[in-house]
């Protein structure tokens, strides 16, 4: 009886640590999404003082995540250009979420 409870306990103890993985996972997705667009925004030539506006009208995530724009752009754009044109940004930025 112990044992079957410690088993159950354990399965969901498990299954609560993927549903919060799993959030987390959402999370960081939505965060390189954001990136992506930061990205192209440098890429298109778009001043950093006008990309919060420019990458918030062809958003692709919630809307809290435009909130984050102001904090992610100087992230790329003090990048050199051929940096941000050749390096995949968004999958680091999501490898960094996800190791915190």
């Amino acid at each position: 009886m112990i044992l079957r409870t410690l088993v159950i306990a354990s399965v969901l103890v498990s299954a609560g640590a993927v549903q919060a993985q799993s959030k987390k996972e959402i999370d960081c997705g939505h965060q390189a999404s954001v990136v992506a667009a930061i990205q192209q925004a440098r890429i298109d030539r778009v001043a950093e003082r006008d990309v919060a506006a420019h990458v918030a009208d062809k958003a692709v995530w919630p809307e809290n995540y435009n909130g984050a724009i102001p904090i992610m752009a100087p992230w790329v754009y003090e990048m050199k250009m051929r940096d941000v044109r050749s390096q995949d940004l968004p999958a680091a930025w999501q490898e960094m979420c996800l190791q915190q």
